[in-house]
């Protein structure tokens, strides 16, 4: 199993999956240029993708959607009201017979694959769960964890979780108020102490969790991993080792 965040939060996002041989992109929310080249550090060839899935339809998470398309002519999977919401300059580049619609799991390059919705204020957004020999979960951008979250990332080996903002920095901070009742709402985004108790209340907690899609206005690596490892600590959880995820750099686990 190979699991690498190739970058995470504001600007972009893409995450690369590997198990039992099948090679799976979570969004490509960055330049195609830059997925390919993040792909080649970790010795992976992008051709050899099996499929990219997307978790909405934000600019942050399918920037480099269609030279990615156009390059390597990649079945891309969605739910059908995401890939029907991916701006019109997209949805003209890709050959329709690569777009995927899904409702719930299904079987790719041998392994199982599980849709599940997220909180978030996109047409029908979802996290995704990988299963072969090991298990994956990829959640981000929700404003709250739901059952349906919660049911889905149990048992996983690897998590890649949330953990936008602190809630005081993001206040006191210089966002337009309109966006701090976003980015605070149900619909918005996660924030680190959630994200904390989220892994907390796991019956089944992960191996390894990476803390993902960090605000640079509104969070630091230092503070995200403070937070969730001290309250994680606070219940006596010490067993799970935390990665932060960066947006400029690749985060990987191998």
């Amino acid at each position: 199993m190979q699991v690498s965040v190739l970058a995470s939060g504001s600007k972009g996002n893409a995450t690369f999956v590997a198990i039992d041989g099948a090679k799976i992109l979570v969004d490509a929310g960055i330049s195609a240029t830059r997925i390919k080249k993040a792909l080649a550090a970790e010795n992976v060839d992008a051709a050899d993708l099996d499929a990219v899935l997307l978790t909405h339809e934000h600019r942050d998470h399918v920037v480099g959607l269609a030279t990615l398309s156009k390059w390597y002519h990649l079945p891309i999977y969605s739910r059908r009201k995401t890939l029907a919401s991916l701006p019109i300059s997209i949805q003209q580049a890709i050959a329709s017979p690569l777009l995927h619609p899904v409702d719930g799991a299904f079987r790719l390059a041998g392994l199982s694959i599980m849709p599940f919705s997220t909180s978030h204020d996109a047409a029908d957004p979802v996290g995704w769960r990988l299963a072969g020999s090991r298990t994956v979960a990829v959640c981000t951008d929700l404003g709250f964890v739901t059952q349906t979250v919660e049911a889905a990332i149990d048992g996983t080996d690897v998590l890649v979780l949330e953990a936008n903002h602190d809630p005081a920095v993001l206040k006191d901070g210089r966002y337009p108020w309109p966006l701090k009742r976003r980015i605070l709402s149900n619909r918005g985004h996660l924030a680190n102490a959630d994200a904390a108790w989220a892994i907390a209340r796991m019956q089944h907690r992960p191996k390894d969790v990476f803390l993902a899609h960090l605000s640079q206005e509104n969070n630091t690596p230092d503070l995200a991993y403070e937070t969730v490892s001290g309250i994680l600590k606070g219940q006596g959880i010490d067993d799970v080792p935390l990665h932060v995820a960066r947006q400029d750099a690749a985060v990987r686990l191998i």
